[in-house]
C-alpha cells in the first residue's frame, strides 16, 4: 500500500491524517459487484462505516444502493445521488423527526424493529396521505459468534422482532392501511468470517418466510443483511473480501421463490481495507518493563482497539521504508496522547527501533474509524487525503 514516493509525500503532511487508497477501494467495490450480479443479488451499502464524502461518490458510481440508519444518512445518501428506490432505512430508534424525513424522501423501505414503530410510521404516513414500504426486522436467534459487542441477532440483543412477536406483527400489519408490506429482514453482527454462520441464518429465513406465507403475507424481499469481516492481521495479502463464497452460501442455502429479491447491507467488507490512520511518534519512553511510542493519533481518531479490543496492524513507515537506518526490532505499547489510560492501539508490538518523527501507519481503518472520531479533550478533527 506504501512506496516510497507516498511515504514521502505523508512526510510534507501534517499528521494525523486518514489516508485513503482509492484503487484499493475500487477493487473492492469491483469485486463485490461482480460476485453479487452474478446471482441478481442487490447491494446496499451501509453508510455507518464510513460516510466520508469521496467514498460516498465512489460507491455510488458502482450502482450499490445505501442501507441508513440516521435521518442525516438518508439526507447524505439522497445528496450523494442514491436513487430513492435504492435507499432503506433501519435502526432500533427512529424518531418522528427522521421517520417524516425519509418519507418525504419517498425512500424505498424502512426496516421496522418493533410493533410500536409499524403504528408510529403508519400514523406518520397516513397524516402525509402516504404509504410507506416496510420490512420486517427479526431476531433469528442465530449466533454470530463474534465480539458480544457487535453481535445483533440473539434474543438478549435490543434489535428486530423477536419471532414470538410475530403473530402481533401481522395483527398489526393488517390494521395499518398506510403501509405496505414488502418483506423480512435480518442483521445478525459484524465482522463474520465464518460461512456456516450465513448457511444457519438461511435455514432460520427459510423457516420465517414461510411462516409470513402461511399467514397470507407474501415476501418479496429476503434482505441478509451484512456482517462480511475483513483480514485485520493480513491487510496486504487479504486485501479484498471474498465475496464470491460469501453470495454462494445465499444462493446454495437460501430459499428462493420466484419474483423474490435478495438484497445485502455491506459496510465493512467494501471500505476497511481502503484506509489507514497515519500519525507521527512524538516521544519514545523507554523503561526497565516497558517502552512506549506516544503518537499524535489517539483514541479520538480510532476507538476500535479501545472500545472492542479490535486488532490494527501497525507499521513503522520511516523504518520500513529504508529512509533511515533500520535497528534492532524492540517491542512497544503504542498509545495516544489522550488524557485515558485506555488510550492505547496495542501493547507489545514489535517494530524497529523507532524515533521521534516516524511516521506510522494504523492499517484497515477505513470502517469505523473516521466516523467514531471525536473532539474529546477539545481535539481538532483530523482531515482525509486520498491515493488519487
Amino acid at each position: 500500500m506504501f512506496n516510497k514516493n507516498t511515504i514521502t509525500r505523508f512526510q510534507q503532511i501534517e499528521t494525523p491524517f486518514y489516508y485513503y487508497d482509492t484503487d484499493v477501494l475500487r477493487q473492492t467495490l469491483s469485486a463485490c459487484r461482480d460476485a453479487s450480479s452474478k446471482y441478481g443479488f442487490h447491494v446496499h451499502y451501509a453508510m455507518k462505516a464510513n460516510f466520508n464524502p469521496k467514498v460516498l461518490d465512489m460507491i455510488q458510481s458502482f450502482g450499490f444502493g445505501a442501507d441508513c440508519v440516521s435521518g442525516n444518512e438518508v439526507k447524505a445518501a439522497v445528496e450523494h445521488g442514491f436513487g430513492k428506490e435504492n435507499i432503506v432505512f433501519a435502526g432500533v430508534g427512529k424518531s418522528d423527526r427522521e421517520i417524516n424525513l425519509a418519507l418525504d424522501a419517498d425512500i424505498f423501505c424502512f426496516n421496522v424493529e418493533s410493533v410500536q414503530e409499524l403504528q408510529i410510521i403508519n400514523d406518520l404516513a397516513k397524516a402525509k396521505n402516504k404509504t410507506a414500504n416496510v420490512a420486517i426486522r427479526i431476531n433469528p436467534n442465530v449466533d454470530a459468534h463474534t465480539h458480544h459487542y457487535i453481535t445483533t441477532g440473539l434474543e438478549e440483543n435490543k434489535f428486530g422482532v423477536n419471532t414470538w412477536q410475530l403473530d402481533d406483527v401481522v395483527t398489526t400489519l393488517r390494521n395499518c392501511t398506510n403501509l405496505q408490506f414488502l418483506g423480512i429482514h435480518f442483521h445478525i453482527g459484524s465482522q463474520i468470517t465464518d460461512m456456516e454462520v450465513y448457511k444457519s441464518l438461511c435455514i432460520r429465513i427459510n423457516e420465517i418466510q414461510d411462516w409470513f406465507e402461511d399467514h397470507n403475507f407474501k415476501v418479496k424481499i429476503l434482505n441478509t443483511g451484512g456482517g462480511l469481516g475483513v483480514d485485520y492481521y493480513n491487510p496486504d495479502t487479504n486485501t479484498v473480501g471474498d465475496f464470491e463464497s460469501y453470495f454462494k452460501v445465499f444462493a446454495d442455502f437460501l430459499k428462493i421463490k420466484p419474483g423474490q429479491e435478495v438484497h445485502f447491507e455491506l459496510g465493512r467488507a467494501l471500505v476497511a481495507q481502503s484506509a489507514s490512520l497515519i500519525s507521527r511518534v512524538l516521544y519514545v519512553k523507554n523503561g526497565q518493563k516497558k517502552n512506549f511510542l506516544i503518537l499524535d493519533a489517539g483514541m479520538t481518531e480510532l476507538i476500535r482497539p479501545m472500545l472492542y479490543q479490535a486488532y490494527h496492524q501497525i507499521e513503522n513507515l520511516t523504518q520500513d521504508s529504508g529512509l533511515k537506518t533500520q535497528d534492532s526490532e524492540l517491542k512497544y505499547d503504542v498509545v495516544g496522547p489522550i488524557c485515558e489510560s485506555t488510550d492505547c492501539f496495542r501493547k507489545d508490538v514489535e517494530l524497529p527501533q523507532s524515533y521521534r518523527g516516524d511516521l506510522i501507519a494504523i492499517r484497515t481503518a477505513g470502517a469505523y474509524g473516521e466516523v467514531m472520531a471525536s473532539g474529546y479533550n477539545l481535539r481538532d478533527r483530523v482531515g482525509s487525503i486520498y491515493s488519487k
